[in-house]
Order: structure tokens, then C-alpha cells, then sequence
């Protein structure tokens, strides 16, 4: 997780978040989160990358449309960084509790 970008580790969880989303959902819920324009030429390539480091896996639902499941390692590395933020920050949120 350490080696991702945060707009990679922002996919990992987009795509943790919803069933088997295909590249436009992510890409509004991102455009939502960011509040601008996603494009494809950014989208599409982290979503290779973190299907190529095994956190993601990509299936097709047609000749066009492809989906994204997060793997078992993916989900992994975002429970180590969910523990990770939670030395810095845990205590921050659960005081104002």
C-alpha cells in the first residue's frame, strides 16, 4: 500500500465500497469526492496498476464493459492502513464522540 498514490488507494476504496462496480460508476463517485472531472486517461491506467499489483481484479460484463472486485489482498492492505490511520487519528475522532 506504501508504494500507491492516493488517488490508487481513493480506487481501493471506491471500489471496496460498492458490488463489482464497472469504470464509470467509480469514476462518479470519485468525480463526487474530488468534486471534478475524472478523465479516462487517469482513471483508467491506476485502475491497471492496482489490478496488476493484485489488489483489484477486473472481469468483463461485455465486449465493453469491464468490472472491478476488490481481492482478498486488497482488502488486507486497507485494513493495515484503516489500523495505520487510527495510531494518528483514532483518537482525534473518538473524542469528539
Amino acid at each position: 500500500m506504501y508504494d500507491l498514490t492516493g488517488f490508487q488507494r481513493d480506487l481501493l476504496y471506491t471500489i471496496a465500497g460498492q458490488d463489482d462496480p464497472h469504470g464509470l460508476a467509480i469514476k462518479e463517485e470519485l468525480e463526487d469526492y474530488y468534486e471534478k472531472e475524472i478523465h479516462h486517461g487517469r482513471l483508467y491506467p491506476n485502475l491497471d496498476e492496482v489490478v496488476d499489483k493484485g489488489l483489484v481484479e477486473k472481469g468483463e460484463l461485455d465486449q465493453r464493459t469491464n468490472y472491478y472486485t476488490i481481492t482478498a489482498r486488497g482488502r488486507r492492505e486497507l485494513e493495515a492502513r484503516r489500523e495505520w490511520e487510527d495510531q494518528y487519528v483514532g483518537e482525534l475522532f473518538s473524542e469528539s464522540e
